[in-house]
């Protein structure tokens, strides 16, 4: 062996680190250049194939060790179905959970579920989501953590209740009755959802999970709010808030969906100044001016009770060419107005905002109502007129501007969507967004109000649920002062990891816009810490039906009843708002995680959840405990059809994922099984939007296909090999062995590696590219002769067994947390462990750093170097008819490959192995009598030892000749002395055989 023999390098050796980068191009350039052509030798010239014929490979047949294994070699339809949950049923995945939840592990890893609402059927987005946890928790499990994973539905909120009165029709129900209905939906809803993430082999105790309609869980939640209110975070009050009138209920921010292409009724319209601000008042020939307003929703207009100008920005007096009109607008629209009047405008005069102070404007609509001039910093140049029409009660900005001048805040519009008294009766119970917006325009038409009206294609608030499109109204709601939260919000997230990192900037762009959170969807707590605590205590034990259940006497607690003097209690009345479901699941922590104090180690959801439930869990975790309820986030797209399409049932590209399983009535959708759903959901970019159709499912299927080939060939060249009694200690091994256990724990390494940080896909392009390059195309068609042809009990096959051992436990372990039904499947057929047990209770890939022994990398990838050189001389053409002679001065390089073939010319030796050459000679020069057909290259190899201090630039000759040996009837090597006769290596084994 090298290490013990060679003196003149040892001191080196023994220090030798990894080699520089140019070695391992040159490797990997051998490998993909051998790529197909050196599996042909391998296998091609084995008479190990089946398809070979005559009468020597029936008198050899039997001497040959071909692999033998009852593993099926690809599983369809409904054998695959069964075996899946066979798997499940024999290797223990329904008690996974509770068993690593019990064995003792030094480091917990704690995944925090977030709820998906117990809404409907499951769907591929459900499956995204919850394999990507899967992969995750399998993994930490795997490599010894203790993982903490317990799954959620939420089960409050208007997507329930709307899908359960659909389906039952609201007459003459009360609200229990109502709760009622909603939550057996739910609990309808959660039970088939349940089954499906078991049948994807989702790991958790399905039998311990949260619901938000749990009393327990309400009761934390209950005490989240207490905290926060307590610290003054939370009040009451009116202002502007989302108002859907097609579900009737406030919405926050995280509950709208923004329509691009909605079209709006835009107008401009005049507002005549009577009286002139002071500043400007002296000006000539400013009789009758107009200020001009747009607006994209005109129905405001009633509320008016302000006009607003930018006070930096310059205004001018226009004078319309076709009626003499004159218009107050912002100097730099007045352009563009012109175009779209169809008129010149000629400037009258011009001043800047701040010169507007004291005006005042007539209601266009409303006698006798006047209007003020006021500054404000909303007011925009960018479309318009640079004058702004401020109703106070109908947008966020407005209500700003009532706040700081003390306007009037009066709405105008009912629960529904319709004017109220307020509006005068014109347009009482007309709807604003359709007849009210008719009436308020022609209202402005017949007052001579109305200057122009115009389409409006913009981006507009809809109601996430009913898709139809929300108001801004004031109404009297529950708030959480977010602006006191948000510096020390945004301090926190900066401690977290966020993946992507662009989703992090999103989180505080959002965290930015976010003044106040409206938590308020129409129930009172009462307000006083001890009526708080009562009524957690009340839900903890009854949950949060009792509110509508028990009188009022028994909601209070004993000292407030003390109050009242045994009286009847008339001061104080049941409240019928409810908490907004973002309050609800963002206090999840605080129900779900085992210690007050605990951070999740990660939160995985989709990016819709970076307005929704990653904000409203950070906010409520800060309020209260001052810190991020996360150490981690993981934010993935959504699935979507193969075109890139969102999947709706209307255009018919809806994919579920139970079909994807179980098979579909479409010849185009086989029975896949859940694995296929596993490896589609690793493979995917899932920070960008994730295609699934047949395409991809296909896809899928194949790589399985492939890699249970792979697997395949290990499990049937393992056969009856022990490796608990006949494993070979690495330094006994071939140096090629040794070399793949080397590129085994490289592997390991960067599996590990792709795990830990959430990424799959990089898993399965490590994994891909070991079994195709490293396995298939070099390792596998190297020893496949040492395999088949050996003696059965030798060293050499033995060290190559050992290897293909580890091999297939390191790729069964590392595939395990994506493909755990296959990985249980393999491991069954696996040599080396007892009966019963399952591959997912022990361990983690089992590397060693023993395996990196000093100058193995470089002994074989200067061979491969060689080989690359040897290969490209003879293209097409197969390896095993040539005899190779490799001249190299003397030095490292020589001495390495010395290490593989001690003697000067061989054809069994390790460096002939790796050749898959019929005979090599190692020389220090080439022979002068070459004959002539005797094809000549040759190369370098860069040896770069201890960073640079020794290093070596060697050079090698090569000649390459046919062999002038016969083919060996047995092993199909060119290495018998005549055609009839065996080889000298299968003339033995035949012998003993016999």
């Amino acid at each position: 062996m090298l290490l013990c023999r060679v003196s003149a390098v040892s001191h080196a050796l023994a220090r030798w680190g990894r080699r520089s980068h140019l070695g391992g191009g040159l490797l990997h350039r051998a490998l993909s250049f051998s790529s197909g052509r050196c599996h042909g030798v391998g296998s091609g010239e084995s008479s190990a194939q089946p398809s070979e014929t005559g009468s020597a490979q029936g008198l050899y047949r039997d001497t040959v060790l071909l692999p033998r294994t009852e593993f099926p070699m690809k599983l369809t339809g409904q054998k695959l179905l069964d075996r899946e949950l066979e798997i499940q049923k024999e290797c223990g995945f329904a008690d996974l959970y509770s068993w690593q939840r019990e064995r003792k592990a030094k480091k917990e890893f704690c995944l925090h579920d977030g709820p998906p609402y117990a809404n409907g059927d499951p769907h591929v987005g459900h499956a995204l989501n919850k394999i990507l946890k899967d992969i995750c928790n399998r993994f930490e499990m795997l490599r010894g953590r203790q993982v903490h994973y317990i799954p959620g539905w939420d089960c409050h909120g208007l997507p329930i209740e709307l899908k359960a009165l659909g389906e039952l029709g609201t007459s003459g129900l009360s609200p229990l009755q109502i709760r009622q209905k909603a939550r057996e939906f739910a609990e309808g809803a959660i039970a088939r959802q349940k089954a499906a993430f078991q049948r994807w082999g989702v790991m958790a105790d399905w039998d311990q999970c949260y619901y938000t309609f749990d009393g327990v869980y309400e009761a934390a939640q209950l005490k989240v709010f207490q905290e926060m209110h307590s610290k003054g975070l939370i009040y009451q009050d009116y202002k502007p808030i989302f108002w859907s009138p097609s579900s009737r209920t406030a919405l926050a921010e995280a509950e709208l969906e923004y329509n691009p292409e909605h079209v709006s009724r835009a107008i401009y319209a005049t507002f005549p100044l009577v009286r002139l601000p002071p500043k400007i008042a002296s000006e000539k020939d400013l009789e009758s001016v107009s200020v001009l307003v747009w607006t994209t929703q005109p129905w405001t207009i009633p509320a008016n009770e302000a006009v607003c100008y930018m006070p930096n920005a310059q205004y001018s007096v226009v004078k319309r060419a076709d009626n003499s009109q004159l218009l107050l607008a912002a100097t730099e629209r007045i352009a563009s107005m012109a175009a779209l009047l169809g008129t010149e405008l000629e400037s009258v005069v011009t001043f800047t905002g701040s010169e507007l102070e004291g005006g005042i404007c007539k209601h266009p609509t409303i006698p006798d109502k006047e209007v003020p001039l006021l500054p404000a910093n909303h007011v925009t140049m960018a479309k318009g007129t640079g004058m702004v029409h401020t109703a106070p009660a109908h947008g966020m900005d407005d209500y700003s501007v009532a706040s700081q001048f003390k306007l009037p805040v009066e709405c105008m519009v009912d629960e529904d969507g319709k004017f109220n008294d307020l509006a005068g009766p014109e347009l009482q119970s007309l709807p604003v967004m359709r007849e009210g917006t008719d009436k308020v325009i022609s209202m402005l038409r017949d007052c001579g109000a109305l200057v122009k009206e115009e389409p409006c294609v913009h981006s507009y608030p809809y109601d996430w649920r009913t898709k139809q499109p929300v108001v801004i109204r004031p109404s009297k709601q529950w708030f959480i002062n977010t602006e006191s939260l948000k510096d020390k919000a945004k301090e926190a997230l900066q401690k977290v990891r966020v993946l992507p990192e662009s989703a992090k900037g999103s989180l505080l762009v959002m965290l930015d816009r976010r003044t106040y959170w409206c938590i308020s969807r129409q129930r009172s707590w009462g307000d006083t810490q001890h009526t708080l605590s009562h009524i957690a205590k009340l839900f903890k034990e009854k949950n949060s039906d009792c509110w509508w259940e028990l009188p009022i006497e028994t909601l209070l607690p004993p000292e407030v009843l003390k109050q009242s003097k045994a009286g009847p209690v008339t001061d104080y009345i049941r409240g019928e708002d409810v908490l907004d479901i973002w309050f609800d699941s963002g206090a999840s922590w605080a129900a779900v995680l085992e210690e007050s104090d605990s951070r999740a180690d990660a939160y995985v959801e989709g990016k819709d959840q970076i307005g929704g439930w990653f904000q409203s869990s950070l906010l409520t975790s800060i309020a209260v405990r001052n810190k991020a309820p996360y150490k981690s986030l993981v934010v993935h797209g959504f699935a979507v059809s193969e075109k890139g399409e969102k999947m709706s049932k209307s255009l018919g590209n809806v994919v579920d994922p139970d079909t994807i399983i179980n098979g579909g009535k479409d010849p185009s959708m086989p029975a896949y099984g859940a694995d296929v759903l596993r490896w589609w959901v690793a493979e995917s970019n899932i920070f960008s939007e994730v295609q699934i159709g047949p395409t991809a499912l296909n896809s899928a299927r194949d790589s399985i296909s492939k890699l249970r080939n792979t697997l395949k060939f290990l499990l049937g060249n393992l056969h009856g090999f022990d490796p608990l009694t006949q494993a070979v200690d690495p330094k006994e091994m071939h140096y090629i062995d040794q070399y793949m256990l080397h590129q085994l724990r490289e592997y390991s390494i960067k599996v590990t590696d792709a795990y830990s940080e959430f990424d799959a896909g990089r898993v399965i392009r490590v994994l891909q590219a070991f079994i195709s390059r490293d396995l298939s195309s070099f390792y596998f068609s190297i020893i496949k002769d040492r395999l088949y042809c050996d003696p059965e009990d030798s060293l050499g096959r033995r060290s190559c067994q050992t290897v293909l051992e580890e091999v297939l436990d390191g790729v069964i372990r590392s595939i395990a947390p994506i493909l755990p039904h296959l990985a249980e499947e393999v491991y069954l057929h696996a040599p080396g462990h007892d009966k019963g047990e399952t591959l997912f209770k022990s361990g983690w890939i089992k590397s060693s750093s023993v395996w990196r022994r000093p100058g193995l990398e470089e002994a074989v990838e200067g061979a491969c170097a060689i080989r690359d050189s040897f290969l490209s001389s003879i293209p097409g053409k197969n390896a095993a008819q040539y005899d190779l002679t490799i001249a190299i001065e003397p030095g490292l390089l020589f001495e390495l490959m010395e290490s593989l073939q001690e003697e000067p010319s061989s054809t069994s030796s390790q460096l002939a192995e790796l050749m898959m050459a019929a005979r090599v000679n190692l020389t220090s020069e080439l022979p002068r009598d070459l004959p002539p057909d005797a094809i000549l290259n040759h190369g370098t190899f860069l040896i770069n030892l201890e960073g640079g201090v020794i290093r070596e630039d060697s050079a090698y000759n090569i000649a390459v000749v046919p062999t002038s040996a016969s083919r060996c009837p047995r092993c199909r090597r060119y290495t018998a002395e005549s055609a009839d006769c065996m080889c000298p290596r299968c003339q033995a084994v035949v012998s003993q055989a016999h």
